[in-house]
């Protein structure tokens, strides 16, 4: 395999297009966000990256939290559009036909009613990296869709029909290839025929 070297950027591809609600339910926003990511488990914690100048990095700074709501095939358009749009001057919310409603434990927090699942974040960190700071926050709830559980209350994220974000396009996931720990996992002998 013959490789070019290029000058380091931000190739890390694909990654989850979040709409980040913030603000309050009073004047609820909507940022698309890309840089997010999982941080720890104990305690659950998740970071989004937010360019200094974006009107949502206020709301951030001044309400201490925001709810990442994980995004759809459904919501892609709104995904897009609340990407290239700003909060100080129009109503992303209402231009996109979306509903706010208050957070289970953050109750001040809107969260995206369209997304079959809400990550409410209390914000305990903020790091300035230099285009962009770092906020890292601790997830307190997230609110599930059961329409996404089956019989037995097991979460199928497959069914939510998620997307990604790679290279300047919007992509549908596809098939399953394998599952948590798979490549290790001690295969069943064959049942033998009952002669």
């Amino acid at each position: 395999m013959s490789k070019q070297s290029w000058k380091g950027s931000t190739l890390l591809n694909p990654e989850p297009p979040v709409l980040v609600s913030c603000g309050g339910l009073d004047k609820p926003n909507l940022i698309t966000i890309g840089w997010t990511g999982t941080i720890c488990t104990q305690p659950s914690m998740v970071s989004i990256s937010v360019r200094p100048e974006r009107y949502s990095h206020q709301l951030l700074c001044e309400s201490g939290q925001f709810a990442i709501n994980l995004p759809t095939e459904k919501l892609v358009r709104a995904i897009d559009w609340c990407g290239v749009k700003s909060g100080r001057e129009v109503d992303k919310f209402a231009a996109c036909g979306l509903h706010a409603a208050p957070g289970s434990v953050l109750t001040d927090c809107p969260v995206l009613e369209e997304s079959p699942v809400n990550l409410e974040c209390r914000i305990t960190q903020r790091i300035p990296l230099g285009s962009h700071d770092l906020f890292l926050a601790e997830v307190v709830a997230c609110d599930v869709d059961e329409s996404l559980l089956d019989e037995k209350g097991k979460l199928c994220l497959d069914k939510a029909n998620l997307i990604v974000y790679s290279h300047g396009e919007y992509l549908a996931l596809g098939k399953k290839l394998g599952s948590f720990g798979y490549s290790v996992r001690k295969k069943k002998p064959a049942k033998r025929k009952k002669q």
